[in-house]
């Protein structure tokens, strides 16, 4: 199943959908987080209300987690040669997953222009990303039982202003700008994605290919990052994982290359979708 968040009659709601179009939940289901409150019986119990057709609908991020996004870095073997490669370091892999985190205020809309800043970072960058949606409260995840914990995927864009990344040195600052985390356009449940390890992920910049590659080249697999994350710390329904990002990024490539205004992103993941953003440099206002 797919589930979307949209803008239905001046107001966000939940829905399923199908081939009818988005089927609205109950008002007193307007987030993914009501949803997953809902015992197995009541979730079944369920009617949807009647198709609004999903063509022209405003989507809206399918689930925004009350706490930040978590995030592996360097975890496609790709991406973490040419980080080395750029950096002029030598390729050191982990033991253990490398975890950050973005701020939820980060989080942007599928469709939604991208308001960034030439006066905060002038290397706005791109990565496309495998999200996870944790379905269930857990804690202390063995691998067998990861993906069990999971209610679905989805894509996500972990756009990076590298010069901030450099400056501050942990990367919350550079990953956490607002509209620097679209995730969309919906989320499709896990039964029907099926093996998270054999799924083909890319990006494209205004039309051009920048990133292509497959989610089996994870250097820790979906299974291991819940189990490393999860161990000693709680995860809740609608918390979301964003899995890393393959080789392609624009800070490796020589030259390097950033986004500029109105730049286009697409991120596409096999059996999920393609998210869609613009990009808009200009002043921000004081407050958003």
């Amino acid at each position: 199943m797919r589930f979307a968040r949209f803008v239905h009659q001046g107001s966000p709601r939940l829905a399923v959908i199908d081939a009818t179009g988005l089927r609205p939940f109950p008002e007193s289901i307007a987030t993914l987080q009501a949803y997953l409150a809902l015992s197995p019986a009541e979730r079944a119990a369920l009617a949807p209300e009647g198709a609004v057709p999903l063509e022209g609908a405003k989507l809206l991020a399918p689930v925004r987690p009350a706490k930040n996004v978590f995030c592996v870095g360097r975890n496609y073997m790709g991406h973490a040669e040419e980080v080395a490669r750029a950096s002029g370091r030598e390729l050191k892999l982990p033991n253990v997953p490398t975890f950050f985190t973005k701020a939820p205020t980060a989080i942007a809309d599928p469709g939604a222009t991208l308001h960034l800043s030439p006066a905060v970072s002038k290397e706005y960058d791109w990565e496309a990303e495998l999200a996870v949606v944790i379905g269930t409260r857990c804690r202390d995840v063995s691998e067998n039982e990861a993906l069990d914990v999971i209610f679905g995927y989805t894509c996500l864009n972990d756009v990076t202003a590298r010069d901030l990344q450099r400056e501050h040195q942990q990367w919350f600052k550079g990953k956490s700008l607002d509209d620097t985390c679209p995730i969309g356009p919906w989320i499709v449940s896990a039964d029907e994605v099926g093996d998270p390890q054999a799924l083909d992920i890319a990006i494209r910049i205004d039309g051009t290919v920048k990133q292509s590659s497959n989610t089996a080249s994870m250097i820790f697999n979906v299974r291991q990052i819940i189990a490393s994350l999860t161990r000693g710390m709680t995860l809740e329904p609608g918390d979301v994982i964003a899995t890393g990002t393959p080789d392609g990024v624009g800070m490796a490539r020589t030259p390097p290359e950033f986004l500029g205004d109105g730049s286009t992103m697409d991120v596409e993941i096999a059996k999920i979708g393609v998210l869609h953003n613009v990009v808009a440099l200009g002043v921000l206002a004081a407050s958003r």
